[in-house]
């Protein structure tokens, strides 16, 4: 049988299949990417015992759980643990702390399966504190530049292209503005955080220890971004990104408009996605509006509005630059331009998509 672990850096760095036996709204508060929760205890079971517990002690509530997970429903989990194990015979299993969950599951697997499966030591608990030290201890150790730039410039584009970023945007799965949004949901906050520390944790191995990080403010949507990272983002120094109003408009009506389209129609089928697509786009304008002001408003929700009308009925999206073009000069550039001025000091370098790639990949490992 292979050993018990306690080597989570091996374990993320190789993303080793993981069974998580935690109840599932303890998984739904926190977990790790492409880890499967099959628990010991469903979150009734759950919410039993430990009242049990807390009542009558550990051994009437180990008594209590063997009670309720046994017969059919134990036969049914010792199964879906089993098909798990044989299907990653590279895995491992754990709970909260690496205890007594981890423990009957891994002795139940070996006694009515067959199967010895090693668990992971300290559990989950322990591999999040790992994840948390990760990022922790690479805002302490590595250098950082942060890639600045006005609305629709493609900071996102510049990223993906570089070995040493960390896309603060895809791992909180939102652009970062009003707009920004996508048709599925964000991570809740640990998710978001492990995902993160789990990018760092690969690149530094690949040898990198410094990193490109596009300008967010703390919270990009419903995810904060780590305090130490935020933190020193106000300090790092920045490349600023440059392009033309014209290509700025037409990436947002990539991005925002069908981009966002798509992924609607995916999730919902083209007639009900179109409706939410066209909803979300209005919402998010709504949101501005005290920023804006009322009659701003107004007049580019109508463009919004009839832009709309327009592409439900021919798929023309055309018109829809008149409001992101009115969005981008009303709005967004006088703020950017307040933010780059108050930043001017920290600016190192400033050009267009490709010069910036060269000099970033240059000047910045």
């Amino acid at each position: 049988m292979r050993e018990d672990t306690s080597n989570y850096r091996n374990l993320f760095l190789d993303d080793v299949p993981m069974m998580d036996a935690r109840a599932p709204i303890e998984f739904g508060k926190g977990s790790f990417p492409g880890v499967v929760n099959l628990p010991l205890m469903d979150d009734i079971e759950r919410q039993k015992v430990g009242l049990c517990y807390k009542q009558k002690g550990q051994d009437a509530a180990i008594a209590l759980g063997h009670q309720l997970v046994s017969g059919q429903i134990k036969a049914q989990r010792i199964a879906a643990w089993a098909a798990y194990a044989r299907a990653h015979p590279n895995g491992y299993l754990y709970c909260f702390r690496g205890g007594l969950r981890s423990h009957v599951v891994q002795q139940w697997l070996k006694d009515e399966a067959g199967i010895e499966y090693p668990r992971v030591i300290g559990g989950y608990k322990s591999m999040r504190t790992f994840l948390l030290e990760t990022t922790e201890q690479a805002v302490k150790d590595c250098g950082f530049v942060v890639l600045g730039g006005m609305t629709g410039t493609g900071k996102t584009d510049v990223l993906l292209q570089l070995a040493n970023s960390l896309d603060l945007e895809g791992h909180a799965r939102h652009r970062g503005s009003s707009f920004g949004k996508h048709a599925a949901g964000q991570p809740v906050q640990i998710d978001f955080e492990n995902s993160l520390a789990i990018d760092i944790l690969k690149k530094r191995a690949a040898g990198h220890d410094l990193f490109v990080v596009e300008d967010e403010s703390r919270a990009i949507g419903s995810c904060s971004l780590p305090l130490q990272l935020y933190q020193g983002m106000q300090t790092y120094p920045i490349v600023w990104l440059e392009d033309s109003l014209e290509n700025r408009v037409q990436r947002i009506v990539r991005d925002y408009v069908l981009g966002l389209r798509t992924e609607f129609d995916r999730l919902h089928g083209e007639e009900r996605g179109f409706g939410l697509y066209a909803e979300r786009l209005r919402q998010s304008l709504d949101n501005i509006v005290r920023r804006l002001g009322g009659d701003r408003h107004r007049r580019l929700a109508a463009i919004m509005s009839a832009a709309l009308a327009e592409q439900e009925r021919s798929g023309a999206v055309e018109m829809h630059m008149g409001w992101i073009e009115g969005l981008l000069t009303e709005y967004y550039d006088p703020m950017y331009n307040y933010q780059r001025q108050r930043r001017s000091t920290r600016i190192e370098f400033c050009g267009g998509q490709q010069a910036v790639l060269d000099y970033l990949r240059k000047h910045r490992g």
